[in-house]
Parts: structure tokens; C-alpha cells; sequence
């Protein structure tokens, strides 16, 4: 991928991702590499016409792009451009659309949290007791001002990459869901804001 990042600013841009059937093919475009709508919609049990379509629309918002390394010229691979897409929640409330887009991106995201946490429970006999071990989730709850809260996700975002890059060889290393979430809590004392 030629880009980290991809900065949405446009409620547009963000709305036309914020499609079910967009938001998995962008997953599994990042998280398996370049495929055929072909191949896409097999993984994902939708038509090969269907996949096509919502492809197209993700080429035209900047989501994805012909895969330069086709393999062959009969096949038209995509693949995604960036690793990840961020916006500001600000920015975005501006519009009705942009507070719909972001809402539905923000439960897609918890969706898929719950759907890796149960797949994980019911295979947990599966994995290794590493892996059982390793796995899991935390809850703590801390005093922190925004600008920390900021610094953290930054912070945590190069932490997983320099890691994602140190285990990229390793032969026990798995796709791992990671969800940093921070959500301030109303302090009755202390008022909010």
C-alpha cells in the first residue's frame, strides 16, 4: 500500500465507504491483499456483478485501485491504497451525512470487535495455550485530558506498526484485531466537556 493513512475530510468520501457491502471489501482488500471481484465475492458470498459495482465506487472516492502487479492481463485485481482511513468526528458532525457516515463506521467497528471475540471464544480449543493466553481484551479506566487521549492513539497506532513489522516473518505470528477505544465517562463532580 502506497499510503498509512488515508484523511478523509469530504462527508462524501466517508459516506460512500460507509456501505456494508464497501466496508468489507476495503477489509478484506487490506487484510488479504489484492483480488478479483471474483474472488471477493466467492469470500463473501455476494455476485461478482454486485462486488464489481461497489469496487468501482471505491476506486472513485480513492479507497482503491488496479493492482499495478496484476498478475495477469485477462484479470483485473484491485487492491486497497491505504492501511487505514481516519477523519475527524468534528469535522464530519458538520453535515447530517457526515454524523451518519461516522456513526456507521463506529458500529461496524464494534460489530466486528464482537464477531473476532465470539468466533475467538468459540474456537478457543483450537489455538494454542500462547495464544489463549495472549488473547483478550482490558477495561481500565483512567484520568486523562484530550490531548492525551490523542497522544495515546497516536502512540498506540506506531507501537502496532513497528510491531506488525518486527513479527512479519515470524511463523507463529496471525492477523490480530486490535481496538483501542477511549470514551470519556461523565464525572458528576468535576461536570463534562
Amino acid at each position: 500500500m502506497d499510503h498509512e493513512v488515508f484523511h478523509v475530510h469530504d462527508p462524501r468520501t466517508l459516506k460512500a465507504v460507509a456501505h456494508p457491502l464497501r466496508v468489507l471489501l476495503l477489509g478484506e482488500l487490506r487484510t488479504n491483499g489484492p483480488a478479483t471481484a471474483t474472488e471477493l465475492a466467492g469470500r463473501l458470498g455476494e455476485s461478482s456483478g454486485s462486488t464489481s459495482y461497489h469496487l468501482r465506487q471505491l476506486v472513485r472516492y480513492g479507497f482503491v485501485e488496479a493492482d499495478p502487479g496484476q498478475r495477469d492481463r485477462r484479470e483485473r485485481r484491485w487492491r486497497a491504497i491505504h492501511r487505514f482511513t481516519a477523519w475527524s468526528d468534528v469535522e464530519m458532525a458538520a453535515t447530517a451525512e457526515g454524523r451518519e457516515a461516522a456513526a456507521f463506521l463506529r458500529r461496524r467497528q464494534l460489530e466486528k470487535l464482537t464477531a473476532d471475540v465470539e468466533n475467538f471464544e468459540r474456537e478457543r480449543d483450537l489455538w494454542s495455550e500462547a495464544w489463549a493466553e495472549a488473547a483478550g481484551m482490558s477495561d481500565l479506566v483512567v484520568r486523562l485530558s484530550p490531548a492525551t487521549v490523542t497522544y495515546l492513539y497516536e502512540r498506540m497506532s506506531a507501537m502496532l506498526l513497528e510491531a506488525a513489522e518486527r513479527d512479519r516473518d515470524d511463523p507463529d505470528a496471525r492477523p490480530v484485531a486490535v481496538l483501542l477505544a477511549a470514551h470519556p465517562r461523565r464525572d458528576p463532580a468535576a461536570g463534562h466537556g
